[in-house]
């Protein structure tokens, strides 16, 4: 099967583009997967974001991840739901991007990326341009059939070292092939930067887990992400070591910086800021 537009594609329709700098659509997630996880929200919207992107430059570049700002972890959706996606573009041209952007359920929004900057490629190095162009359009027009995306396949990172309630080491060996590297991106397969934080935010709910938390009881979650940068492109095969560590804690909130190596080599940082949820 061809998973073009199909296995990593998370923007059903266009339904506005204004003034080629604000841009405004939908995605609905299948009700039939097992769950959609935050990162995926935020790759929805850095994805309407690059059709913005992408038509201001007529096509003959692209955007890739590169530095986020903040991307505030308001809610969780569910598989059924409908994601209302939303960007601002602060600038583009040939060589980078800048943009903003929420996505929303109901009205009620459930995530939000701030002063994000991408590098700008060559579209021929990474896809088909004419089939981004046609792709566009339809996106642009009738919108595209729900329903495409069959889930994701499992990644797995075998934790090992570290130090209970302060520190956290896992490794995660990329699979040589998979469905979500045909679509992202079918000429230069490459690992998606948001599941590199899918990643870093199943470590550090791990570090979580342990560390001890105030008087009144509760659990740690992930509230806000700041600080992402993401260093270099990730091939498939590879394999990445990760390292959460507690660098502060209060009463009410905790800081755990995230780092992911490839070999030797810094492939990705991050901070991730905890706060108190009430248990059930």
């Amino acid at each position: 099967m061809d998973h073009h537009f199909r296995a990593f594609s998370f923007v059903d329709r266009i339904t506005a583009i204004e003034g080629g700098r604000r841009i405004r659509g939908h995605y609905a997630i299948p009700a039939g997967i097992d769950s959609f996880s935050p990162s995926l929200v935020g790759e929805a919207i850095g994805q309407i974001a690059a059709w913005a992107a992408m038509a201001a430059v007529d096509f003959t570049h692209r955007p890739v991840a590169g530095i986020v700002g903040g991307i505030d972890l308001t809610s969780t959706v569910r598989p059924g739901q409908r994601l209302e996606l939303s960007a601002d573009l602060d600038g583009v041209d040939t060589s980078a991007i800048a943009y903003s952007g929420t996505a929303q359920v109901e009205g009620s929004p459930v995530l939000r990326l701030e002063r994000c900057v991408g590098p700008m490629v060559p579209v021929e190095e990474f896809d088909d341009p004419q089939a981004l162009r046609e792709r566009f359009a339809l996106l642009s027009a009738a919108g595209a059939a729900p329903g495409a995306f069959g889930g994701m396949c499992p990644l797995i990172a075998h934790r090992g070292g570290g130090e209970p309630g302060r520190s956290v080491r896992a490794t995660l060996e990329l699979p040589a092939t998979a469905s979500f590297f045909s679509d992202h991106f079918p000429r230069r397969p490459v690992f998606p930067g948001s599941l590199l934080v899918d990643q870093n935010l199943q470590l550090v709910a791990a570090l979580a887990a342990e560390i001890p938390p105030p008087d009144n009881g509760g659990r740690w979650v992930a509230r806000r992400l700041t600080g992402l940068k993401l260093r270099s492109f990730i091939p498939p095969g590879e394999t990445l070591e990760f390292e959460a560590r507690l660098v502060e804690r209060s009463a009410g909130s905790a800081t755990v910086k995230v780092e992911t190596r490839r070999g030797t080599r810094l492939t990705g940082t991050a901070t991730i800021l905890l706060g108190m949820e009430a248990y059930p």
